[in-house]
Parts: structure tokens; C-alpha cells; sequence
């Protein structure tokens, strides 16, 4: 029996995700792109896992530079989530966003945590790279705050 991909994104839809925002630094500045494909893998050793769609631009860099932070969005960000999912320019995304550089990668100064982590391995699965990145810092912010979800197909 097959499943057409519109049905299988309906139905794993219903799983409630965080939306994160995925930065790393170039030769030609910081790229980013948003996610809700972010999982804790490991704690010993401390590994987390990103899928990256093949065709995107920040996976090219994340790959050239072996960095990369995963900063969890706040409720109320669709916007910024909106900014980081389009095809703007990777320049362009971070002009409209205020962000800092820590442990040598961006981080949204707007983010609820973060975590910085070295790439460990890619692994290629379908029209997606998984990324394993070891965790090398974290912050999270003393102001509590509620994460922006992600279910069936619109942010809430």
C-alpha cells in the first residue's frame, strides 16, 4: 500500500512541533533558515539533530563551516519565522531581525534558548540531510516566556 505525500503531511501534521530558527556563519556572512525538524538525540555524548531540505542554502553553509545554533522562537514570532522560511536573501533575513554573534555563530537576541553545537555527521535520507551537531554551549533566558508552535500546517 503507498501513501501519496499529501496525506502523510496531513496526518504527521497533528504532531504539535517547536519552531526554530537555524543560524550559522559564511565566508559571505550568517545564513538561517526556520524548522520545526529539531530533536534532542543524545545526552551522552549531548547530540542534537536538524533535517535540512537538499536544497537549501543554509545546509551548503553549515556544511563549509561545521557550526551552526538552533534558536527557539518565542510565541508570537510568526513573523520572524516567516522571515527565516522565505527565499530572502541570507543577508536580508538578518537585517530584520536584531541578533548577536556567540560561541562564533548568530543567535536572534529574541529567542526563547539556544544551542550552539559543532557538526558531527551528515546523513543524507530522501530529500533531506540530517544534521547531528555536538552541543558546545546553551543559554535560555531567565524571562520564562511560551515557545511558537507549529501543527497542522499554521502556527499557534
Amino acid at each position: 500500500m503507498s501513501v501519496a505525500p499529501a496525506e502523510y503531511r496531513t496526518a504527521i501534521g497533528h504532531f504539535a512541533t517547536g519552531v526554530a530558527v537555524v543560524t550559522c556563519a559564511g565566508a559571505d556572512g550568517p545564513a538561517g533558515l526556520t524548522t520545526n525538524a529539531v530533536s534532542s538525540l543524545s545526552l551522552d555524548p549531548l547530540l542534537l539533530l536538524v533535517c535540512f531540505d537538499n536544497g537549501s542554502r543554509t545546509l551548503e553553509v553549515v556544511q563549509e563551516s561545521g557550526r551552526f545554533a538552533v534558536n527557539v522562537l518565542r510565541a508570537g514570532d510568526k513573523e520572524l519565522a516567516a522571515v527565516f522560511a522565505s527565499k530572502r536573501e541570507p543577508l536580508e533575513k538578518f537585517a530584520a531581525v536584531t541578533h548577536r554573534t556567540a560561541h562564533g555563530v548568530p543567535v536572534l537576541d529574541r529567542a526563547l534558548a539556544w544551542v550552539v553545537c559543532d557538526l558531527d555527521r551528515m546523513i543524507p535520507a530522501g530529500d533531506h540531510t540530517i544534521g547531528i551537531g555536538e552541543v558546545t554551549h546553551v543559554w535560555s533566558t531567565p524571562d520564562g516566556g511560551e515557545p511558537l508552535l507549529f501543527f497542522r500546517g499554521a502556527f499557534g
